[in-house]
Parts: structure tokens; sequence; C-alpha cells
């Protein structure tokens, strides 16, 4: 099944839709969400994508990220996709967004505009194999040291969307 993007301007007015893999190969703007979740002990859930992932698969990010569908707000693509690959349902509120362009293997280009969402949440996770290999919380000054460590291990959007994150 072909997946579509959502191309947007700076301001994240909608311009179209294009594949979702020509978007990625063009480096074409298009509107992105991200998901940071976290616990009651202030711990950020993070996952390990599955190794068959079409780019930065192996490496640890935020709770879920992904791109909305023609038609569908924000927040409740957020929702779905967190559900889909995570097995959480929580409330979320969006934070901010931003903008980021970062090129990786086989030529492919994320230029996102990325609406970042946060929740709290502390039940069961069920996450998606096809998704995620991998999962665990971590307490913030041993994520921050680790990804100054080792930088290679995580993604380039949540080494962009973190510190904007802790910020806030």
């Amino acid at each position: 099944m072909q997946e579509f993007v959502i191309l947007v301007d700076e301001k994240d007015a909608p311009l179209g839709l294009m594949e979702k893999m020509e978007a990625h190969e063009k480096g074409v703007l298009h509107r992105a969400f991200s998901v940071f979740l976290f616990n009651g002990q202030a711990e950020m859930l993070i996952q390990r994508r599955a190794l068959e992932k079409y780019h930065s698969g192996g490496l640890w990010t935020n709770a879920c990220c992904s791109h909305q569908r023609e038609g569908e707000e924000s927040l409740d693509a957020a929702k779905r996709r967190l559900q889909e690959e995570m097995g959480i349902s929580c409330s979320l509120q969006e934070k901010f967004s931003f903008i980021y362009k970062a090129e990786f293997d086989h030529g492919l280009i994320e230029h996102e505009l990325d609406h970042v969402f946060v929740g709290l949440y502390e039940d069961m996770i069920k996450p998606d194999p096809a998704e995620v290999m991998d999962w665990k919380y971590i307490h913030i000054d041993s994520l921050l040291a680790d990804i100054e460590k080792h930088p290679e291990n995580y993604t380039a959007w949540f080494k962009i969307a973190l510190p904007r994150l802790l910020e806030k």
C-alpha cells in the first residue's frame, strides 16, 4: 500500500501530497510528528527502531514518530501511530514544532516540519516487532550522557528535538 505525506510550506500550510519514498528521495518539506513519553519518575520512554525500517534501523529514538495522513489532525495522527507502534493509548499535548533536514543512507533525505507531542504513561507497553526491536525508560541525565558518548546510536531527529524539548 502506498503511503503519502503532506507537503507543506515553512508555515505548515498544505501544498499537496507526495508518495512517502519520493518525498524522502527528493528531500521535499513535509509534515511529521514526534511523541515523547515520560513516566512518574521523570524517565523518558525511548525505542530502538526495527532493523527493517527504511532508514535509521537499529537506532534509538523517541517513543514514536511518523507522518500525518491527508485530512488527519496532528494530535489524532500521533495517537493513532503511538497505538500502532507501541500499543499505547494516552493523553498527549503538543509542545512546539520545528523544521529539520537530515541526509541518510541510500540517498534518502528527511526534510520535515515536525510537530512535537508529550505525554505521561506508566502502563503496559506492547510494541509491534515490525516497528520496534527494543524499548526502555531512561533518566534524562543518563540519556544525554549516552547521546554525547555515542551519538551514532540515536536518530538524527531525536538529537535535534530532544534539546528543544528540554528547553521548553
